[in-house]
């Protein structure tokens, strides 16, 4: 059974200003989710589930559903703000989704084979979608799941501090954890230093993995999530931008016993556009690829 690719593409963008996701940065139009697709359908994916809101619908789809009808199986779900369970209610004033982990949890109805997630506005790259397909392709344990995890040194931005989360991984390549690391510069040659919840400047050497939102999945992740969410509406439930993530719910089941994660680690360069300023960036980023040969000239010739 081919898996499927879930596409987490709900988010507006706000600090980039305007509909990122469909910006385009290739030659020929095309966008960053178009080279994810790619890399996708020839990493043995056969179908792509997209997560947007109702009110990007028209949009998004111009864009995406003409380009690729025909290519590989498209479908649709919505991440819908009062899509809570009773009793819980959405508090006045919270127009922030509920985060990644509850996009996921829309899609449970539409995906019963074995799926990667990733962000729609995020470039990952051919290596790791190979590696994810072929994993989730040949996976029979429904407690099985992947992060594709990259070098931090590869993710670094030249614009500023970036956020990651830093992966500690046991000695067989196993996720133990992953810890949220803010104020992330880049030092040249790879190197890297953050602050530390004390205030304190620590050094990283650059090899150390970072998780980019990037995982494979059985469809048992779906079993317990509901909970999961309700506990998470119980204790923050009333607050106007709590968000319940992917990671929590992968670490609730790690720590449960219901899950064990193999990272898998790219070679490649993760890139995305947060800020304007990224964008001529990203494109010499993909014309440097093109000139390389890993994608056409035109990804639709």
């Amino acid at each position: 059974m081919k898996p499927t690719l879930v596409v987490l593409a709900a988010g507006m963008g706000s600090r980039y200003g305007g509909l990122k996701q469909i910006d385009p940065v290739g030659p020929n139009g095309e966008i960053i989710l178009d080279y994810s697709i790619y890399d996708a359908i020839r990493g043995g994916f056969g179908k792509v589930v997209f997560i947007i809101r109702k009110d990007i619908e028209a949009d998004f789809k111009e864009v995406v559903s003409k380009r690729w009808e025909g290519k590989i199986e498209l479908d649709y779900v919505y991440q819908q703000l009062d899509a809570i369970p009773a009793p819980f209610t959405v508090p006045e004033g919270r127009t922030k989704p509920w985060g990644t982990g509850h996009a996921v949890m829309c899609a449970a109805g539409k995906v019963n084979e074995p799926f990667a997630v990733i962000n729609a506005d995020d470039f990952y790259g051919k290596s790791g979608f190979e590696q994810l397909g072929k994993a989730l392709s040949e996976n029979t344990d429904p407690s099985q799941f992947y992060m594709v995890g990259f070098p931090i040194k590869n993710t670094l931005s030249e614009f500023g501090s970036v956020s990651r989360g830093i992966c500690e991984l046991d000695e067989n390549n196993n996720l133990k954890e992953v810890i949220e690391r803010t104020k992330i510069e880049a030092l040249g040659g790879g190197r890297a230093v953050f602050t530390d919840d004390n205030g304190e400047k620590v050094e990283l050497c650059g090899e150390e993995i970072s998780s980019m939102n990037f995982w494979g999945f059985m469809p048992s992740l779906f079993d317990g999530m509901g909970a999961m969410f309700e506990e998470f509406l119980k204790e923050r439930g009333t607050e106007l931008k709590s968000e319940f993530y992917i990671p929590f719910v992968v670490a609730e089941m790690i720590h449960n016993g219901k899950a064990n994660v193999k990272v898998l680690r790219s070679a490649d360069s993760w890139f995305g556009v947060t800020y304007r300023e990224d964008k001529p960036r990203v494109q010499a980023d993909i014309k440097a690829l093109i000139a390389k040969g890993v994608y056409p000239e035109n990804l639709f010739a």
